[in-house]
């Protein structure tokens, strides 16, 4: 297994990856034609040195990716976070310690970056992705909350 930094070429797999559970299948829009939005988004995350998206290759092949954000803030004595987003190991690697690896890997990338603390937000409806998480270390000490911008 390897971990590297998304390339453009790599979107529609990562879209598809997004879009292949029951709640991305509701806010995703994967095809042959994907939608200038995820174009552009990546570009900017790209561009942006406190972002990535991070892809687990398992025999050549896109197995798992999440975006990485780094955080500076004035809390945590002016100390760094890393915030972890859009989780999606593939169907067919899920069981196979593939996100576990993908999660340490982060972890470690955080640590060796003087980050304060790793933060990430998964919705209550996937108690499986939560169990996980807390397996991992990742404990429940905040109640996250959203304000919807689209209808969607």
């Amino acid at each position: 297994m390897t971990f590297r930094q998304a390339v453009r070429e790599d979107v529609p797999v990562i879209v598809r990856l997004l879009a292949d559970d029951p709640l991305g299948s509701t806010r995703e829009a994967p095809g042959d034609e994907l939608p200038a939005a995820y174009w552009t988004a990546f570009d900017a995350i790209e561009k942006d040195p406190n972002n990535a998206i991070i892809v687990a290759e398992v025999d050549g092949e896109i197995a798992a990716s999440l975006q990485l954000t780094f955080i500076p803030g004035l809390t945590y004595t002016g100390g760094e976070r890393a915030q972890i987003e859009g989780v999606r190991v593939a169907f067919e690697h899920r069981g196979r310690g593939v996100g576990q690896a993908l999660i340490t890997w982060v972890v470690d990338r955080a640590r060796e970056r003087g980050c304060r603390v790793v933060q990430l937000t998964t919705d209550r409806q996937r108690p499986n992705a939560i169990r996980f998480y807390q397996k991992m270390g990742f404990r429940p000490s905040h109640m996250g909350m959203k304000y919807p911008l689209i209808d969607k």
